[in-house]
């Protein structure tokens, strides 16, 4: 699953791609089939179609667009954690704004790049997404360190109260991770989320401000 370009011995990277324009999808699967290490193993044009070819083919990465007809990347990404499905998602989309990145980001997505991406850059981000590493296009990257630095205020989100019930019960953010099925970053990005609402510098004084406004319970931590 992690091997890189000219490890002839490494497992091939089985990748899904996914986007609503033919032309888009040929591209990319022909861009992919002269990769050694790359096996395109289905297409898709939804996000329905995503989550059922994904359940079949067991792919280890999904390139997923994000405006489709029918069910749109985001909800396809929710289904497919919900689902359990082991593949990283990366996200390959024209969109980089606040309202695209976010709810993407928050769902499960590995990686998020726009679609005037390098081809060297898309297939490092391929590679890099097989290895479970995070990959951001510079202008996302910004927008979250926006979104970071000026958070939200405000009630917390039903996201970030599943988060602090994790922790406030003792998880760490990689189980964090594990349980809500999103990688460790978008973790780390709720919590930083949650301390500026809650007026706090840690995690131990957002759980003990979050029982003291009775956001938490002990039932609801147990």
């Amino acid at each position: 699953m992690t091997g890189t370009a000219g490890d002839a011995d490494a497992p091939r990277i089985r990748l899904l791609v996914v986007d609503d324009h033919p032309v888009v999808r040929d591209g990319l699967i022909g861009m992919f089939a002269r990769e050694p290490d790359v096996e395109v193993v289905g297409e898709a044009a939804e996000g329905a179609q995503a989550v059922q070819l994904a359940a079949r083919l067991r792919p280890d990465v999904i390139l997923m667009d994000l405006r489709m007809p029918g069910m749109d990347g985001v909800t396809a990404i929710r289904e497919l954690a919900r689902g359990g499905a082991g593949a990283r998602v990366l996200v390959l989309t024209t969109y980089d704004t606040d309202s695209h990145v976010l709810p993407a980001i928050e769902a499960g997505a590995t990686g998020y790049l726009l679609k005037d991406a390098a081809r060297d850059d898309l297939l490092r981000a391929v590679r890099a997404a097989a290895r479970g590493e995070a990959v951001l296009a510079p202008s996302v990257a910004a927008t979250l360190m926006n979104r970071v630095r000026t958070p939200e205020t405000g009630p917390l989100s039903q996201r970030e109260l599943e988060v602090l019930q994790l922790v406030a019960a003792g998880a760490t953010n990689r189980v964090v991770a594990a349980q809500l099925f999103v990688t460790e970053a978008t973790v780390k990005t709720h919590l930083l989320n949650i301390y500026a609402k809650l007026g706090v510098n840690d995690r131990a004084a957002a759980v003990a401000e979050a029982f003291g406004r009775g956001l938490l319970t002990a039932t609801r931590r147990a």
